[in-house]
C-alpha cells in the first residue's frame, strides 16, 4: 500500500494484477497533466496516474499548469476547480484561448469538493467534459477518465 504522509484521504493500493485487469493497454501511451494546488492530493494523483499511463505532468497552480499543457500537449487535462488565485475555470479558458488544435480539444476534467446539482451544472455549462466529485476512489477516477476519452 503506499501512503502519502498526513493524508489518510489519499491512502493508495495498487495491486499489479488490478491494474492489468482494471486499465486498459492503451492508457499507457497518455499524457495526463494535473493542476492541483493541495500537495497531498497532487501526490496522489501523480502516483496512482504514474502506474498506468506514460507521463503524468503536475502542477500547483493556473499559471504552471498552463506552461504544463504548452509545454506537454498533454492527451487529457484534470483540474481542481477551487484553487488560491485563479481557478478551474480560468485555466479551462486560458487553455482554449491558446493557439494550438491541440489545446483547445484537450478534454479537461473538473475535481472538486464542492458537488451539487447546481456546481456540475455549472461545470459543464463553462465546457468541461467531465466533473469528479472528491474524494474520489481509482474506480471512479479510471471511469472519468474513459468516459471522456471515448467521447
Amino acid at each position: 500500500m503506499f501512503k502519502i504522509a498526513g493524508c489518510e484521504a489519499c491512502e493508495l493500493e495498487i495491486i499489479s494484477s488490478w491494474r492489468q485487469t482494471m486499465w486498459p493497454a492503451h492508457l499507457s501511451n497518455l499524457t495526463i497533466a494535473v493542476v492541483e494546488d493541495h500537495d497531498d492530493a497532487r501526490k496522489y494523483l501523480a502516483l496512482f496516474l504514474s502506474q498506468v499511463v506514460g507521463k503524468v505532468v503536475v502542477a500547483r497552480n493556473v499559471s504552471e499548469g498552463l506552461e504544463a499543457i504548452k509545454k506537454s500537449k498533454p492527451d487529457l487535462v484534470l483540474t481542481d476547480i477551487r484553487m488560491p488565485g485563479a481557478d478551474g475555470f480560468e485555466l479551462l479558458r486560458e487553455v482554449r484561448a491558446l493557439g494550438s488544435d491541440s489545446a483547445r480539444n484537450v478534454p479537461v476534467i473538473a475535481m472538486t469538493a464542492l458537488f451539487t446539482r447546481a456546481d456540475r451544472v455549472r461545470i459543464l455549462d463553462a465546457g468541461f467534459q467531465g466533473c469528479l466529485p472528491k474524494p474520489f476512489t481509482p474506480d471512479k477516477l479510471l471511469e472519468a477518465i474513459l468516459k471522456v476519452l471515448n467521447e
